[in-house]
């Protein structure tokens, strides 16, 4: 099990604080005869410790949804409110300071093959320069270790299974200690075992250290991890 104190710069708001809070978002791609609306008059709220999955078919807006929430699009309706930022007409300074403060786990692990799997966890901490190069090390070592890699750390990807790549995206996610996790289908390419074992992951880092997980899915076999449960179809909130 992993330890409480590997959380510890995990978010400790309490759960009637909303760390998501979207209200009335409207989103679109291109202009006039080209645009192509995305997202109708969505509304959310996510509190600390909550662990909330999407699901829906695809298109249905869940992905656009969760990168307008990471900081990672900027839109033109509505208010969203995330990690005490609010995120409706920010500054690209203000969307960094966002995105710092966010694990992102996505379907593919996105290693980068010609670094080990301590090297792509350390890549990490290219965001927080004020951690020490001693404190990368250890802290990517942790990590490794709490997700079952620890005899893994020098591997490339090339050497690892599919299970094994992301569970070391995972780490990389979890290593600066985000206040918030931000997953996109991150067990669909994993087997029924490799996929349990990251959604464990997943609801412990909830569960010890308050730090709430939104997560896209279409896989039936985590659904029970689930506090909550928000469908999606064409672009809008269904249940």
């Amino acid at each position: 099990m992993i330890p409480a104190t590997t959380f510890q710069a995990a978010s400790t708001e309490a759960k009637s604080t909303p760390v998501i809070c979207a209200r009335n978002i409207n989103f679109a791609f291109g202009e006039g005869e080209l645009r192509k609306q995305i997202l109708f008059d969505v509304s959310l709220d996510v509190a600390a410790g909550e662990i909330v999955l999407l699901t829906g078919p695809s298109g249905s807006g869940k992905t656009t949804l969760l990168t307008l929430i990471g900081a990672l699009r900027q839109f033109r309706e509505g208010e969203l409110t995330v990690l005490n930022r609010r995120l409706h007409g920010a500054s690209p300074a203000d969307l960094i300071a966002t995105r710092r403060d966010i694990g992102f786990i996505f379907q593919q692990h996105n290693l980068l093959e010609f670094l080990t799997a301590k090297q792509n966890v350390e890549l990490i901490f290219e965001l927080h320069p004020h951690v020490t190069a001693a404190q990368v090390h250890q802290k990517s070592l942790q990590i490794l270790k709490d997700v079952g890699l620890d005899e893994r750390v020098d591997y490339y990807p090339a050497r690892l299974s599919g299970g094994q790549k992301q569970r070391v995206a995972v780490a990389r996610a979890l290593a600066a200690g985000p206040r918030l996790i931000l997953a996109d289908e991150p067990t669909a390419a994993l087997d029924s075992q490799s996929g349990r074992d990251v959604v464990n992951l997943l609801q412990r880092l909830a569960r010890t250290g308050g730090c709430p997980v939104l997560m896209v899915t279409h896989d039936s076999r985590i659904l029970d991890v689930a506090d909550r449960i928000i469908h999606m179809e064409d672009g809008r909130i269904m249940s």
